[in-house]
């Protein structure tokens, strides 16, 4: 079979799944866990791994905040892109043979600062609020915009489209050379260009548009996808009979039965 190179994307709630304490074991479990399916693929192909991060930057959000020195979100972006390449590193570094080197990229992508997106945020970050009085009642005391996310509800935060992928170059040269390239995580730390700065962060990034440009890029044949307890992406998340959809195309999730965005390409 021919050598080809796989794209995997490993949900932030892959990592830690909903209702799960936010502790270290927690997600180095869920890493270990989402690792043991990957490994058999490193074997003969080259892989690019890219990971969700919206329950951990939440998470550092919320804990900056409690101790008074809140961190704009596109530098704690890059924290999350650093621990959890550090995890995923390990753990898939323990399945499979010593001499496969790996690289965790911290990755930048440039978003428009006129983007809509930053009137109206939509990607959820943070610990789920079981009931909507409560949820609101928090985002009105710490200045979120809170929505439903699923059962739940969480802090929103604006999710910008990315224009381009800054570190493509050398994330190309290490594929080049059979290494395992950990990128992209959150979506890329988003930046933009300003009058006053030649380039300045912004605030978070749409998901799947970097996953999307990165496998082009890089010429990615395959595209998998790794989120919590669900049996694949969901058409109509929230309602009682949401039908699992394990196999499809881009086109078809397109479609305007799945939410834009959090479940959509």
């Amino acid at each position: 079979m021919a050598r080809r190179r796989i794209v995997i994307a490993l949900g932030g709630n892959a990592i830690l799944r909903r209702g799960e304490a936010p502790t270290m074991e927690n997600q180095r479990r869920n890493v270990r866990a989402a690792c043991r399916p990957i490994a058999p693929l490193a074997a003969d192909n080259d892989l690019v791994i890219s990971h969700g991060n919206g329950p951990q930057v939440g998470m550092l959000a919320l804990q900056q905040q409690q101790s008074g020195q809140q961190l704009p979100l596109d530098v704690l972006g890059a924290e999350t892109e650093r621990m959890l390449g550090y995890m995923i590193e390990q753990e898939l570094g323990n399945l499979v043979p010593f001499e496969r080197p790996f690289a965790t990229m911290l990755t930048m992508v440039e978003v428009d600062p006129a983007d809509p997106a930053f009137q109206n945020p939509t990607k959820p970050i943070g610990p789920m609020y079981t009931g909507r009085r409560s949820a609101r009642r928090v985002g009105t005391e710490r200045g979120w915009t809170v929505a439903q996310d699923g059962s739940g509800w969480r802090r929103v935060v604006a999710s910008p489209l990315p224009k381009r992928i800054f570190e493509m170059r050398p994330i190309r040269w290490l594929l080049e050379r059979n290494t395992i390239v950990i990128c992209a995580g959150g979506g890329g730390i988003p930046t933009m260009y300003l009058r006053t700065a030649p380039l300045a962060g912004a605030d978070v990034v749409d998901r799947q548009g970097p996953r999307q440009r990165g496998a082009r890029a890089r010429s990615g044949r395959r595209s998998v996808r790794h989120g919590d307890r669900r049996p694949g992406r969901v058409c109509g998340l929230g309602h009682v009979e949401a039908p699992p959809v394990a196999r499809t195309t881009p086109a078809e999730l397109r479609a305007p039965a799945f939410r834009r965005r959090l479940h959509g390409p």
